[in-house]
């Protein structure tokens, strides 16, 4: 097939799916655009990237600097449009952070680490993009219909990405295919590497999955046929891709979420949330096995990767001696930054084709020590236990959707295990912000609120505000509160 001719169905497969997920009886607020838009890019390429003709093949530069102008101008204008979205709902907003105070104290003391960092103006502008992840997150978490807006945001990121990423693999190599340093052939489609692919196709494929069981469960639901094969066609993409991009740790973390979502659909699992902890338990317990006491050499196996994750150990090994403090770190985001931790880490790693072309540690605890010491794994650390504290609160509120910010909060860590995955700028990273303070917002029921019956017309609810869904997906709105509101 010629390739204009892939491109053109491409594009028509692309406008079936958002035609056939089509639904004009929920209407979420213009301002999704800002956190669509951001994982449109983050999810992708820099934007510099597709504008000066890189990606295009016209040019011959496939490394533009993620700090361009260009760029630096895009993610500034998304976070100021998301600061004034989040003004607008202050009221909203506040009682969302509270419960997630360690959230915010980690951004804190990240802020005060850029004041050791080898480069304090270059860590202070990552510390302001670093905030694009949380803005964004809180936009979508405090819109009117947040449930619908975070499968709206998923899926119409999702309609986009992953058939054009099928398209230019298969028909646009010199776009969709790449070689890592050693030479080896990868699949990045969109995207700008394999894990990269594999992380976006990660978190939408998850909440896909979650929406073709509901979907499938739901018999009454309206437009449900439509909806269920947009969202199995884009299960099938996301499943294809990740057999394409070859991305051992997207792949087991995909499964590992797929069972917890069947799981947790169960009843024996929603009359006794007991179980989820050990469901949880088990999972960090395989986890902890990879990663402490040996069980890596077997895991690695059946992913086919080497006993040494492919490498990964050898960089733990030596990357953990060349922080420069152990308590705090070189800064945020700043080992790499410095030629003299990157020069001691490469000393570690004698036999390896150029060690210092590596900027990650390709494990999120060890990338947080190096940067932040044990304070910042502390916080991190926090973040996660407050994180799914809130998320298992949120499953005994609303199990279903519970259920899906919970696999989130698990398999976000057992993903940093072979990957930096609390770095800013990331999906996982995003996805784990955006359960954990919908876990708190779900709890809490200031945003989301399960309703077990039609609500009736009166002073504190709109019968207007109902539709035709399970009682799970139903939201109240106090006439009072600003949450009516468009923006």
């Amino acid at each position: 097939m010629k390739s204009f001719i892939a491109a053109f169905i491409c594009i028509c497969g692309i406008v079936g799916l958002f035609y056939l997920y089509r639904d004009r009886t929920i209407r979420t607020s213009k301002a999704l655009w800002l956190p669509m838009i951001y994982l449109w890019i983050i999810g992708t390429r820099p934007v510099s990237d597709w504008l000066n003709g890189t990606v295009f093949g016209f040019g011959t530069d496939y490394t533009a600097s993620a700090s361009s102008p260009i760029d630096v101008a895009v993610f500034a204008l998304l976070l100021v449009f998301a600061l004034g979205v989040l003004i607008h709902r202050g009221r909203r907003v506040f009682p969302l952070l509270l419960p997630n105070w360690p959230i915010l104290v980690y951004f804190l003391f990240c802020l005060l680490s850029v004041t050791w960092s080898s480069q304090p103006d270059v860590a202070f502008k990552r510390w302001i993009k670093s905030i694009d992840d949380l803005a964004m997150v809180v936009v979508v978490v405090t819109d009117p219909r947040p449930a619908a807006a975070f499968k709206r945001l998923v899926s119409w990121v999702g309609f986009v990405l992953l058939p054009l990423s099928v398209l230019f693999i298969r028909y646009f190599p010199l776009l969709g295919r790449g070689y890592t340093i050693d030479g080896s052939l990868i699949n990045k489609g969109a995207t700008t590497g394999k894990n990269m692919l594999g992380v976006i196709v990660l978190v939408i494929s998850l909440c896909t999955l979650w929406q073709v069981v509901t979907l499938w469960r739901s018999k009454a639901m309206p437009e449900r046929k439509r909806h269920l094969l947009a969202q199995g066609v884009l299960l099938a993409f996301g499943i294809w891709l990740l057999r394409l991009a070859d991305s051992s740790t997207a792949l087991a973390c995909f499964i590992l979420g797929a069972v917890f979502i069947f799981a947790t659909n169960r009843p024996a699992f929603r009359r006794k949330p007991a179980l989820v902890h050990a469901l949880c338990l088990v999972i960090l317990l395989v986890a902890a096995t990879m990663l402490l006491f040996g069980g890596q050499a077997v895991v690695a196996s059946a992913l086919g990767r080497q006993s040494n994750l492919s490498g990964r150990t050898e960089i733990w090994a030596a990357a953990i001696p060349a922080v420069p403090n152990p308590l705090i770190g070189a800064g945020f985001e700043s080992f790499w930054m410095s030629s003299i931790n990157v020069e001691k880490f490469a000393q570690g790693l004698v036999g390896w084709y150029h060690p210092e072309q590596l900027n990650e540690a390709h494990n999120g605890f060890i990338e947080m020590y190096l940067n932040l010491g044990w304070v910042g794994v502390c916080l991190i650390s926090c973040v996660l236990i407050n994180g799914y504290l809130c998320g298992i609160a949120a499953f005994k509120r609303n199990p279903h959707l519970g259920g899906l910010m919970l696999a989130y909060i698990v398999i976000s860590p057992v993903y940093s295990i072979t990957e930096a995955g609390f770095r800013s700028l990331d999906p996982i990273w995003m996805f784990l912000l955006l359960a954990m303070v919908s876990s708190a917002s779900i709890s809490s029921g200031v945003v989301w609120e399960p309703v077990t019956r039609k609500p009736a017309a009166g002073p504190l609810q709109d019968a207007s505000k109902w539709n035709q869904q399970p009682s799970w997906m139903q939201l109240s709105y106090p006439v009072n509160s600003d949450a009516r509101k468009s923006d």
